[in-house]
């Protein structure tokens, strides 16, 4: 579906419900979830105000205003989300979190509520289709980064740490890993996870959630994951230092450990760890690769659009659901291009790069604790592409734009 036709195809289908059917709020939310995954929307919003439940749909980072509905039916369709999700509709005031049911929905949807002034938040993630972005050649990772990243994946011991900010791909990369890891091993390997949450159910793999209420947090289940006998170990995020020093303990003892990180590069990701009080010679010994990602929107190759983003988001959302209409399109700006809505970008693509611990400039540095801007100089210097060298050549490429990049990275310094 194009981006042009996103709002207008919601509408038309919404303009089909009965209002005085007993199923209307179901129909509504059953609309929004399949609308939604047509749109290629990797996050739904559904923000209350003052006057409007406003919704607005992540494409390709980016959050763009679709509809708002009245505050009449605001808070069924919160309910309705939180009843399929098995929540509980009487709890207002507190966070939850849950995971929409098989038999409304074919492929993974997790949804979150927050209390704010006006109501409950809905936040709705929706994850890849089952035949999506599997294995890491249909990731669109940089050739050498993919090449070498499969030899780690062969190997028997240490760390492989996947970093980069929130919606960087880092989780899509790591299952993928995972999956070659199945495939290549035949079987012979035990894999295990253990993650917070487990976000996709990963065939050949032995998968654990911890539950911090119950004192099984990533640090004690790893600990005790370690005596199951795996070879392959998946921890869904280092977050302190416990689970960092359990990740590098287990990787000393044998074991290939996948993780992920929040850190802006790759040299930061040591300097991060190292802040961590991990020591520098369990960092240098267990670690075996970084790599550190990002996912930029390409651009529209169907239209001559300049790229643009869309002006006054939240002011359009505000006046969506104004009047006496129980819903309303979002209208968007000029849209000429059926591919793209006129925004001049249509689907992303990956930057990355990787690290090498075992270069021995980058291993005296981590020694040394060199902070993070030496130990990016070092590992240019020792051939390393930054993601700002990868970006500045998709542009030359007219693969995306310079705007595109900052928006991403900042600067291509």
């Amino acid at each position: 579906m194009s981006h042009a036709s996103i709002s207008s195809s919601f509408v038309t289908a919404f303009g089909k419900l009965s209002a005085n059917s007993d199923d209307y709020v179901p129909d509504i939310v059953r609309l929004i979830l399949s609308e939604a995954r047509k749109g290629r929307a990797s996050d739904v919003h559904l923000v209350p105000s003052e006057s409007a439940l406003m919704m607005q749909w992540r494409v390709d980072g980016v959050l763009h205003a679709v509809a708002g509905f009245d505050r009449e039916l605001a808070t069924r369709i919160i309910a309705r989300l939180k009843v399929i999700s098995g929540l509980l509709t009487y709890r207002t005031d507190v966070p939850q979190e849950g995971r929409v049911a098989r038999e409304y929905s074919p492929t993974e949807v997790r949804v979150t509520t927050f209390p704010t002034l006006h109501g409950e938040k809905a936040a709705i993630r929706m994850f890849a289709e089952n035949d999506q972005l599997q294995r890491l050649g249909q990731l669109g990772l940089p050739d050498t980064v993919r090449s070498r990243l499969l030899e780690h994946l062969g190997a028997t011991a240490g760390v492989i740490l996947l970093t980069g900010p929130s919606g960087s791909g880092k989780t899509t990369t790591v299952y993928a890993c995972l999956r070659e890891i199945i495939a290549q091993s035949g079987g012979s390997r035990c894999i295990m996870t253990l993650e917070d949450p487990i976000e996709v159910a990963v065939d050949g793999a032995t998968q654990s959630q911890v539950r911090p209420s119950a004192g099984f947090d990533l640090a004690t289940g790893l600990r005790s994951l370690m005596r199951q006998d795996p070879d392959v170990i998946l921890v869904g995020e280092i977050r302190d230092p416990q689970t960092a020093e359990a990740a590098f303990q287990a990787a000393l003892t044998g074991h290939l450990v996948l993780t992920t990180f929040h850190a802006g590069s790759a040299a930061e990701a040591l300097t991060r760890l190292l802040d961590m009080q991990i020591e520098p010679y369990l960092l240098r010994s267990g670690l075996r690769s970084v790599i550190c990602q990002r996912l930029l929107r390409r651009r529209c190759e169907h239209c001559g659009s300049p790229p643009r983003t869309e002006p006054g988001l939240n002011e359009k959302c505000e006046k969506v659901a104004e009047g006496s209409d129980k819903f309303r399109l979002a209208e968007t700006p000029g849209s000429t291009c059926g591919h793209c809505g006129s925004t001049g970008y249509s689907g992303r693509m990956v930057l990355a790069e990787m690290l090498d611990p075992d270069l021995p400039e980058i291993a005296r540095g981590i020694l040394q604790r060199t902070d993070a801007r030496q130990l990016a100089t070092l590992a240019e210097s020792a051939g390393m592409e930054t993601l700002q060298q990868a970006a500045g050549k998709a542009i030359a490429a007219g693969l995306t734009s310079h705007e595109e990049v900052l928006r991403v990275l900042g600067s291509l310094k």
